[in-house]
């Protein structure tokens, strides 16, 4: 097998300090998260950022610039931009596509529009269409954010059409209120049906996280954890970081007898 991948999910748009005290809000807060992730042996930082004043999600320049800058400076991680707006609120396309900017080397590419709890998370044709052609146009990687069956079907079109550039890179995003369960036969389905070159990691949201890590790790994927996508070590008790769930993994895939993929490990892996 290949060297397991992580990527971390930082800190996302929703989660809030009432749920729980130790998500990241502050450009600073997200960097040092970051950072001690990528100590851990996080390879990817998937980032969003938040109003300081309001703690909710924001597209800001400024602000991803911010942490971006501080986490390059201290460290060789992947970064992974989000595009992915603020739930509940139908941005315009040019403020979601405000992180490429930044010239990442990877970028999230959500391929399609899904309820989510009580918003709908849009991702129209006109959007996915703009994305994939800046992403082509500054040699970044799109991330293809996968949460439901359909959306990979949505991907393979751009790439006959040329508006993605193989070999395709897939994150699987299980146990959504409305997407594809965190279940073993959602994510073996998901990956017969992925183009043969392609990499793949999975996400499980919730209490899916670390059993779809499990099978992911035995499988030959790889994985994402974070605060974004779960807010619990275990049940009941709060994760106090990002590292602490990254500890978990890589103590977890040391006994399992997998290496963990540094940064320029990762970056040949996914051919960036």
């Amino acid at each position: 097998m290949e060297k397991l991948i992580i990527t971390v999910g930082i800190t996302g748009s929703r989660i809030t300090r009432e749920q729980t005290p130790y998500i990241p809000i502050t450009p600073e807060e997200i960097a040092r998260s970051g950072i001690e992730a990528w100590k851990a042996g996080a390879s990817i930082l998937h980032i969003h950022v938040r109003d300081p004043e309001t703690g909710l999600g924001t597209q800001k320049l400024e602000l991803f610039k911010e942490v971006v800058d501080r986490i390059r400076s201290e460290t060789d991680a992947i970064l992974c931009l989000t595009t992915s707006g603020i739930p509940g609120r139908n941005l315009p396309i040019s403020e979601r596509l405000i992180p490429l900017n930044l010239h990442p080397e990877l970028v999230s590419f959500d391929a399609g529009s899904i309820n989510m709890g009580e918003h709908v998370f849009l991702n129209p044709k006109e959007f996915l269409d703009a994305l994939a052609k800046a992403t082509l146009e500054k040699g970044i990687k799109p991330e293809l954010e996968i949460f439901e069956v359909g959306m990979v079907y949505t991907c393979l079109k751009y790439l006959e059409k040329g508006l993605l550039k193989p070999p395709l890179h897939f994150q699987f995003v299980l146990g959504t209120p409305n997407g594809m369960p965190a279940t073993v036969k959602s994510l073996l389905h998901l990956t017969e049906i992925i183009p043969r070159d392609s990499t793949w990691s999975v996400i499980g949201v919730g209490a899916g996280q670390l059993p779809m890590t499990m099978v992911a790790m035995t499988m030959g994927g790889h994985i994402r954890v974070g605060l974004e996508d779960n807010i619990y070590y275990s049940k009941g008790r709060l994760a106090k970081s990002n590292a602490e769930l990254v500890e978990r993994v890589v103590r977890i895939s040391h006994e399992f007898g997998r290496e963990i993929a540094t940064p320029a490990e990762a970056r040949r892996i996914l051919k960036l």
